[in-house]
Parts: C-alpha cells; structure tokens; sequence
C-alpha cells in the first residue's frame, strides 16, 4: 500500500506529458503543463506522510511520545502549489498574447517563430 501514492504520481505525469506531447492547442499544452506539475504535489505528499503521526503543530504532545509528521514537506508542497500557479498564469498570458499578435493558437501555425 505505500507504493500506491508513488504509482498515483507517476501516473498523473505521464498522463500530462502524453497530453502535452499531442497537444495541438496552446492553452490544451499549458493546462497539461499544469497537470504534470501536479504529480509533485503527489510525490511531496507521499514523500512526507508517516503512518500514524499527528500534526506537530499540537502543544500537548510530548517531545518523542508519538511520532510527528515533518512540516517541511508541507511547506515545500505549498510553496510547489504557488510557483505552479505563478507558471501556469504566466503562460496562460503569453499565450494570450500569441493569440492577440498571430490569430491563432495553433503551434504548427505560427510559421514566423521558426527559426
């Protein structure tokens, strides 16, 4: 059962890539993007989860009389959650402004970005 969270995680990735790879739509690419980075969230919650342990936020728990759960984890999980936000608002407006400047959102439409 604790390989469960991992196989989760690892599954919500791959399903994003497979999205991303065969996106044909700019926005459909960036809400895949944001599904793939989803799977850390996942992976950090699985990473950080004890059996049995309790928030370690309690003021009646003695040190060392039950085992507590680490915050820092958590706190990185938050902090995966608002860059995740950040990138995904970002790239929502850059392709916000592809689709004012090109008319379109199609990438093998934009010919005038190849290189």
């Amino acid at each position: 059962m604790h390989v469960l969270p991992y196989l989760v995680a690892a599954y919500i990735f791959l399903t994003g890539c497979y999205g991303l790879a065969t996106s044909r739509n700019l926005i459909h690419a960036v809400g895949c993007l944001a599904v793939c980075q989803s799977s850390t969230y996942v992976l950090l919650l699985a990473v950080g989860y004890r059996d049995g342990a309790t928030a370690p936020v309690f003021s009646d728990i003695q040190p060392g009389s039950r085992p507590v759960v680490d915050p820092v984890v958590q706190a990185l999980t938050l902090t995966d959650i608002v860059v995740g936000a950040t990138v995904t608002a970002l790239l929502l407006a850059l392709v916000l402004q592809i689709a004012k400047r090109h008319g379109t959102v199609d990438p093998d439409e934009l010919r005038e970005l190849r290189g």
